[in-house]
């Protein structure tokens, strides 16, 4: 058996043919950015990547597009908040991808069919396209890959934080999924939440985890939780997400004037608040750039109405734009204060030799090394961030310090080929192990 394994695969390094999950075609994200990079890089080392997603007026154009599931809306949407909440339709849709959707499983099947893929690699499945994708993976015979850039499969909305509470919370992960249901984790709603518990709970039933071969997870701490909630170890594999150079202007060397820049969405748990109130009053400069989806910015300038304050709001702006304000900027800020998994903003930042002042919450710590790429306070900490503010916008040389050492942090453990190897490594595991699972069957 062994002998017929290694003529399979005469070298370690083999192409494939790979279908990759996302249930956005487009950017709208640091996911996104990191699908549309990933395939590049895949690429580029000979391997063939296929989409699987749904169709929307802002993807991307692929041979594909065909195989793509139908629109929960009217397919010009991106977040939850555009949807037409009134139609009957779209809210039976939203109901059956959160449980089970046969089109999903039915519109995979058939580009696995046509394709032949040695490996599925899926990213964001929750919501919009449904755990049946990974029947049809197990019909086929074909290995899948998980990329967890959330907590999806275990938190009802995905985030451990409760907005009613504004704390992070692990209740759904040692205890009841109706945790989410008591504290209307979801948009705020009892029934919303409880749906989604219901959905959680279905895929638990199913058995989803043990139809996944390997899980690939950005953050040690992410890790920990998904062992915590029950993932072998062995399926477990840290990769940090990667830059892709590509994307920057590297010819104009980093300028370090006296604002700070933060990028993101514009939302409770990403520790806004706490960001404006450590700014207002001081005199110092700060550049918002996101969008917020549930008008979340509304909270954000009512605060600063009777503040004074260099505080502006840029909106949502495309990366090329982003890219003046990370060049010029002193530092970055990220105050998050639920569990982020890995920002590309910090990356983003170090791209531009500049520091990042961050939360100590979730993975950040793992990111940030305080005091040598950038500066750490305890998260919801007002005046342990006004005084890290305080100390860069008054020390130019600090910032230029700590910014080259978060670009080497970068260049050595969050190349593309760093990521790739890793990678890679993965796949040639999970693909050959079903092979010899296959050989044994017949």
């Amino acid at each position: 058996m062994d002998g017929v394994i290694k003529n399979l695969f005469p070298c370690y390094g083999f192409l494939m043919k790979i279908i990759i999950v996302n249930y956005r075609y487009f950017v709208s994200g640091g996911p996104e950015r990191y699908l549309f990079n990933i395939t590049q890089v895949l690429e580029a080392h000979g391997h063939e990547v296929v989409p699987f997603s749904v169709k929307s007026s802002l993807n991307q154009p692929t041979a594909y597009a065909d195989y793509f599931m139908s629109p929960v809306g009217s397919g010009n949407e991106v977040y939850y908040n555009e949807y037409n909440k009134k139609s009957p339709k779209t809210f039976f849709k939203v109901l059956v991808r959160m449980f089970y959707s046969r089109e999903a499983r039915k519109k995979l099947a058939a580009l696995i069919r046509r394709v032949q893929p040695d490996l599925i690699y899926v990213l964001h499945y929750q919501n919009k396209i449904s755990p049946s994708i990974f029947d049809a993976a197990v019909k086929y015979k074909v290995p899948v890959v998980y990329r967890a850039s959330d907590f999806g499969q275990i938190c009802a909305n995905a985030l451990f934080y409760r907005f009613n509470k504004k704390d992070t919370c692990e209740r759904c992960l040692h205890g009841s999924r109706w945790n989410a249901v008591r504290n209307k984790c979801v948009f705020n709603s009892y029934l919303l939440s409880a749906v989604k518990a219901s959905a959680l709970a279905l895929q638990d039933m199913l058995k989803v985890k043990d139809k996944i071969d390997a899980y690939v997870i950005p953050s040690g701490f992410t890790l920990s939780k998904f062992q915590e909630y029950g993932v072998p170890a062995e399926k477990l594999n840290c990769i940090p997400t990667f830059f892709n150079f590509a994307t920057t202007d590297q010819t104009q060397a980093a300028g370090y004037e006296p604002f700070a820049v933060y990028v993101g969405r514009l939302e409770e748990e990403k520790g806004l608040l706490t960001l404006v109130k450590a700014f207002a009053d001081t005199g110092y400069r700060l550049v918002i750039i996101g969008s917020a989806s549930g008008g979340y910015d509304t909270v954000l300038k009512d605060y600063l109405k009777d503040k004074t304050h260099r505080i502006e709001f840029t909106g949502q702006l495309k990366f090329d734009a982003i890219q003046h304000y990370l060049r010029t900027c002193a530092f970055t800020v990220m105050p998050a204060e639920w569990y982020e998994n890995f920002p590309n903003s910090v990356l983003e930042s170090y791209a531009f030799h500049k520091p990042v002042v961050a939360s100590d919450s979730g993975s950040l710590k793992e990111i940030v090394d305080d005091q040598v790429t950038g500066l750490l306070f305890p998260a919801k900490n007002v005046e342990a961030l006004k005084a890290c503010i305080g100390q860069l916008m008054g020390d130019m040389e600090m910032c230029r310090q700590l910014g080259e050492q978060a670009y080497q942090k970068l260049t050595t453990g969050y190349s593309a080929e760093v990521h790739y190897r890793k990678l890679e490594n993965v796949f040639n595991r999970v693909v050959k192990a079903r092979q010899q699972i296959n050989v044994s069957a017949t």
